[in-house]
């Protein structure tokens, strides 16, 4: 006969694990009146066919047909007659802030410099970022499946892709023109960072907080890198490599004073004609990025409904000032699954209120 479990607890202290099921090994079975302890900083998300369902959060809860309402239908109310044991999986998940992971890019983050060498400059960026599990039910579902127990590093580079994908946004968004530019605006670059992904870490059941970056590096920069980035358009890679070849030439030279003479003169022209080449090149480049900065500069047309990162940009504050306006009452809103959603309007009824 299967064991049934009279106390499910997860006691120990999940310093860096997110996750740990209750049994270790897998299902367990359990029944009405069975005990489900809840630490403080933990939530218990009953799991059962694939499916997070019934969440408990910090405390002792006697289990009952009315607080496991999700189950008791996936099962029917006959499974929980008497004593009969249900099986399920029970998964304790850390709700404590994790503070300053790491993080980093992999891929370099492109600066667009019109007329500065080859009109792009490849960076790398560093920093730490704070991470907390805000609806337990909706990060169950999404990551753990068969596994019992996992940490930071099971996610660590979805959410660093998620990030580092906003920092290249703003790069475009911003186009600061140079390093020393960009590094100036490390804390508005961190601040936009943390609204942009926002809705990326909500969608996994995660709220991202504190990001700080450490500090932008110039990578090693060449033509072959931005074609392959698609940053650079055939032409213009093609003037770019026949400028290297003339580059090469220009540093070949003959022997005694006349190959030293037709040297001279070889370099000469090849100088003049690389001059000519450049100005063309960077002339073109500097043009593009006219236009993409009178592109950048025409305003963007406002949403008529927003999502909370988008409602946060509009009104120039942080997604958390939104939600606490929402949840008072003050900004009315329509909750769709777990995601919000806020019209324009009511967002400027609010503004003149």
């Amino acid at each position: 006969m299967p064991r049934v479990f009279d106390v499910i607890e997860y006691p120990n202290e999940m310093k860096d694990r997110l996750v740990q099921r209750f049994p270790e090994d897998g299902p367990g079975h359990f029944k009405i009146g069975s005990q489900v302890i809840v630490r403080t900083g933990q939530a218990a998300v009953f799991f059962r066919d694939g499916k997070a369902l019934d969440t408990f959060g910090p405390g002792r809860h006697t289990i009952t047909t009315a607080n496991i309402p999700l189950l008791t239908n996936l099962l029917g109310r006959a499974a929980f007659g008497g004593d009969n044991p249900f099986t399920a999986e029970v998964y304790f998940v850390s709700t404590r802030e994790m503070t300053s992971v790491g993080w980093g890019t992999r891929q370099p983050i492109a600066l667009q410099t019109p007329g500065q060498g080859l009109g792009w400059l490849l960076l790398g960026a560093h920093g730490t970022f704070g991470v907390q599990v805000t609806d337990p039910q909706t990060f169950v579902g999404r990551f753990v499946g068969a596994q019992g127990a996992f940490d930071m590093r099971r996610i660590k580079e979805r959410l660093v892709n998620a990030i580092v994908q906003s920092a290249t946004d703003w790069f475009a968004e911003v186009n600061p023109g140079s390093l020393m530019k960009a590094q100036s605006l490390l804390d508005e670059m961190a601040a936009a960072i943390e609204v942009k992904a926002q809705d990326q870490f909500g969608a996994l059941g995660l709220v991202l907080k504190n990001i700080t970056i450490g500090g932008l590096s110039p990578l090693e920069t060449s033509a072959e890198k931005l074609k392959t980035m698609g940053l650079l358009d055939a032409q213009m890679y093609m003037q770019l490599k026949a400028l290297e070849t003339l580059e090469k030439s220009s540093q070949g030279g003959g022997g005694g004073m006349a190959g030293a003479g037709m040297g001279l003169g070889a370099g000469m022209g090849m100088g003049a004609t690389m001059s000519q080449m450049m100005a063309g090149i960077m002339g073109g480049q500097q043009q593009q990025g006219q236009g993409q900065q009178q592109a950048q500069e025409a305003p963007a047309a406002v949403p008529e409904i927003m999502t909370l990162v988008e409602a946060a940009e509009y009104l120039k504050v942080a997604v958390e000032d939104v939600m606490a306006m929402i949840e008072s009452g003050d900004l009315k809103a329509k909750k769709i699954g777990s995601q919000y959603r806020i019209s324009k309007k009511a967002i400027d009824e609010y503004l003149m209120s």
